[in-house]
């Protein structure tokens, strides 16, 4: 779980980077593409192009596609509409994404993985805000829409994985992951990319860079590897812990007045969650676990 605990302090920052600096100054689908090229140029030269099943290739370039391409492109529209709390706010939905995908992928029902989800989403929940956009309806579909793919990517990457054993280190084939984002980003930005509205600011860039090298890059493969660790209903739960850090980050540095009890209430619901979903995987006294 250190992997994931580590990957949510930084999508914290991230969430708030992208709202206070790129939004609105920078074109989305720019930004979406920068940060595949860079993550890629950290990843595609460790890339084993031999010794990697043509299978396990071409579903990482579909998890890359769906987990970062529509994902990201989705978020960053959805920033043109909505302010960093509320784009917070309605992520809250992605662990219900991951419990109802990866149980449809094992063919089971986990009482306790879906109900530690819908406490996850209570626990964000609590985290009000008042003040929704005109826009609030097309910013919560957008948000969806990358829910869902974002949920689906990192759930099939876990599966893929599992499916596919290899002796080589996770990074040496994961540069596949990046070229499937760049098949979604690069059209994305050929079609509807608008030239004029590049990073101008030496700070935009080196936001651009801090989210392409390290949230993009090594965000994204801790992020799929802690996947790999954890069951179905942590991994839900943990993709909802975002919501009270990036919350409590935005206050105390953007100095956005968010009602701090409900943040604290929130967070403590969300990691109430995580012991909630690990009530499944007890083994059950007198059953032979191996049979």
């Amino acid at each position: 779980m250190g992997y994931l605990l580590f990957v949510t302090l930084i999508q914290a920052f991230s969430f708030s980077l992208i709202g206070e600096y790129l939004a609105g100054h920078v074109d989305s689908y720019f930004a979406v593409l920068v940060r595949v090229v860079l993550a890629g140029l950290v990843f595609i030269p460790l890339t084993r192009w031999r010794q990697v099943e043509p299978s396990f290739m071409r579903g990482m370039l579909l998890i890359g596609a769906l987990q970062f391409g529509v994902t990201y492109v989705c978020l960053y529209l959805s920033f043109r509409v909505l302010t960093v709390p509320e784009v917070l706010l309605f992520t809250i939905l992605t662990p219900l994404h991951v419990t109802l995908i990866e149980d449809a992928l094992n063919r089971r029902f986990n009482p306790w993985a879906l109900i530690a989800a819908l406490v996850a989403v209570a626990g964000a929940a609590v985290i009000r805000y008042d003040r929704i956009n005109p826009d609030f309806f097309m910013g919560f579909l957008l948000l969806q829409l990358a829910n869902f793919t974002y949920a689906a990517g990192q759930v099939l990457y876990k599966h893929l994985v599992a499916r596919h054993p290899s002796d080589l280190p996770h990074y040496r084939r994961f540069g596949y992951f990046y070229l499937g984002a760049l098949m979604v980003a690069l059209p994305a930005f050929l079609l509807f990319g608008k030239t004029n509205f590049w990073p101008e600011a030496p700070l935009q860039w080196g936001v651009l860079a801090f989210l392409g090298l390290v949230s993009t890059a090594l965000g994204l493969y801790w992020w799929n590897k802690g996947a790999c660790l954890v069951n179905g209903g942590t991994l839900a739960v943990m993709n909802n812990l975002h919501v009270p850090v990036g919350l409590l980050v935005n206050l105390l540095i953007w100095n956005q007045h968010e009602a701090l009890g409900r943040l604290l209430l929130g967070g403590s619901v969300i990691l109430a969650a995580v012991w909630i979903s690990r009530l499944g995987n007890r083994p059950v006294p007198g059953v032979n676990s191996a049979a």
